[in-house]
């Protein structure tokens, strides 16, 4: 009777054997994600480096796409999703700033040069995609992971591409414009100094001490939404433990006699209580990754085997339809000459230049290894909790002290010249496999909605790629404008306005006395966000065992005071 019903139900079913032509990977398509990734992953920037959160892209995105594509008479919900894909790989991709505004806190860019940082996205989002191919049989079609936010975004393409689910699509898009109006005159408002809405203190517990503060935003209110209660519940809990145990206890009986009692809480946070939850995550790492290895191994088995048949002419349903592993594998290895001239370009001219061929050498396998890693723990956790709580952060925490202990034993020196460009580069190498890491965790849960509403894998894969690229030609010039705008805390010539370091990296040197016993610490002149005592790059510096020291505003080295004589 209902011809749109009938349509949309056909929409959303094609023939298994793919006998039937259904509107997915179309022109208009990839032009309205395009233009959403614009929107999406500035907002996506802009609120990570803010408050060191980023936010799933796919649901609004998709809310956004069913309302502009429902003008058009031969939409399909395939096509759909194609959009949403497309704007939720570019939101995903936003992930990487928290690396490379480390590049310059460290002093080693000035700004972003736009090839090299382009380049670094779009190499690492393309790994990203390639991982996560043989992945999508492991940990979405042969696994009972939930996927809540692939299930989520599903049941929205699926309700919008009914004619009821049209004044659902308008109400939420409207939903969107007169929530980012609120936000835009919230914000309006601070600027003028009309209302506060940040608030923070630093109290002494005991012998102890710690910091509280609290923002009135509704960007976060918003991520709150979509994180859901059981997250904010975790978040709360996090907080009560970091802020109410670890801290007091850490700066238990120096709080008395720092000189700067903010900033003596906020360097202890920074450099030891952070750790905590970096060293919980890490394990649950490498935990995660050897509980599914199995099935890792049992996905790519069946993605060979599956390309044979197609090689054969065998037909197979479109929902079983990856590209092939010859082309996953052939742009994975392809993939290294590229990012291999990159860190050839990095290290040209440098101090340490002598070592670039063992450098480069080690650092393509630590890619192609860690990558596989990285995108097998960041795609199962965003199946079980989601992307936006997946603990990426921890993650690329790792990585770096993985990729500094590696970079450490193949150059290691003492020359604070040296130091900085081994800093640099090992940031470098991160960024790329940090590409990994934020694509494998979201394009899971993209492949999830593709397959709950008969979407063909390799055309979702082939977007995946295609929002990489958007997102890699938006990120850098956004970037600068934060740079331009604000600035970063720690960073050369930073301003007192500039905004605090992104939560995820932590590029500032520390000095903290390693033993009573000896009467010495260390200078660490980079570990983003590692923990001191097992930093792999440490530089001796004789202080006295409650003396922090810094970096010296006009040369890379640390100016520790001498010791007081006893």
């Amino acid at each position: 009777m209902s011809t749109t019903t009938s349509s949309g139900s056909a929409a959303a079913k094609p023939s298994s054997a793919g006998s039937g032509q259904v509107k997915e990977l179309t022109i208009r398509g990839v032009i309205i994600g395009g233009i959403i990734t614009l929107v999406f992953t500035a907002a996506n920037v802009y609120l990570g480096l803010k408050v060191g959160l980023t936010f799933a892209t796919s649901i609004p995105a998709a809310v956004i796409s069913m309302a502009i594509l429902r003008r058009f008479s031969d939409h399909t919900i395939q096509e759909n999703n194609i959009v949403q894909t497309i704007a939720s790989a570019a939101g995903t991709l936003s992930a990487i700033i928290f690396v490379l505004p480390g590049l310059i806190i460290v002093g080693w860019w000035t700004g972003f040069p736009y090839l090299q940082t382009v380049l670094v996205i779009i190499l690492g989002g393309i790994l990203g995609v390639t991982y996560s191919i043989p992945l999508r049989r492991a940990l979405v079609t042969n696994s009972d992971l939930p996927y809540p936010e692939g299930v989520a975004g599903a049941e929205v393409l699926r309700v919008g591409d009914t004619s009821e689910g049209a004044e659902e699509s308008s109400r939420g898009l409207g939903v969107i414009v007169r929530g980012s109006i609120a936000s835009a005159a919230l914000y309006f408002l601070n600027a003028l100094k009309a209302i506060s809405v940040d608030i923070s203190g630093v109290f002494r517990v005991g012998a102890g001490a710690t910091m509280m503060g609290t923002s009135l935003s509704l960007a976060l209110a918003g991520v709150g939404h979509l994180v859901g209660i059981g997250v904010g519940i975790a978040m709360i809990v996090g907080l009560l433990i970091s802020y109410g145990v670890l801290l007091p206890v850490r700066t238990w009986g120096g709080a008395a006699a720092a000189p700067d009692l903010a900033d003596f809480v906020s360097t202890t946070f920074a450099s030891e209580v952070r750790i905590v939850g970096a060293g919980a995550i890490a394990i649950a790492a490498i935990w995660t990754f050897l509980k599914i290895l199995g099935p890792i191994v049992s996905g790519i088995r069946d993605s060979l085997a599956s390309s044979a048949k197609r090689d054969a002419g065998e037909e197979l349903p479109l929902t079983e339809r990856d590209l092939s592993m010859k082309t996953v594998i052939g742009v994975t290895v392809g993939s290294m000459l590229p990012i291999g001239v990159l860190l050839w370009l990095f290290l040209h001219g440098t101090s340490v230049a002598h070592h670039a061929a063992g450098l480069i050498i080690a650092s393509i396998l630590f890619i192609l290894l860690t990558g596989l890693v990285v995108a097998s723990v960041c795609g199962y956790m965003a199946g079980l909790i989601g992307s936006s709580n997946s603990p990426i952060s921890g993650v690329g925490i790792l990585v770096a002290v993985s990729a500094a202990a590696l970079v450490r034993t193949i150059a290691s020196s003492s020359s604070p010249d040296d130091v900085r460009t081994l800093v640099a580069y090992t940031l470098f190498v991160t960024a790329v496999v940090f590409g990994v890491a934020t694509i494998s965790n979201d394009n899971l849960q993209d492949l999830k909605t593709g397959q709950l509403v008969d979407s063909t894998p390799w055309k979702q894969q082939v977007a995946l790629v295609i929002g990489v690229v958007f997102g890699a030609i938006v990120i850098p010039p956004v970037l600068s404008l934060m740079q331009g705008a604000f600035g970063f805390a720690g960073a050369p010539g930073a301003g007192a306005d500039a905004w605090p370091r992104p939560r995820r990296t932590s590029s500032s040197t520390w000095c903290r006395a390693s033993s009573a016993a000896t009467s010495t610490g260390a200078c660490w002149d980079w570990a983003p966000s590692s923990a001191p005592l097992s930093s792999p790059l440490t530089r001796p510096c004789a202080v006295a065992a409650s003396t922090r020291c810094r970096r010296s505003p006009s040369a890379w080295a640390c100016t520790c005071p001498p010791v007081s004589p006893s």
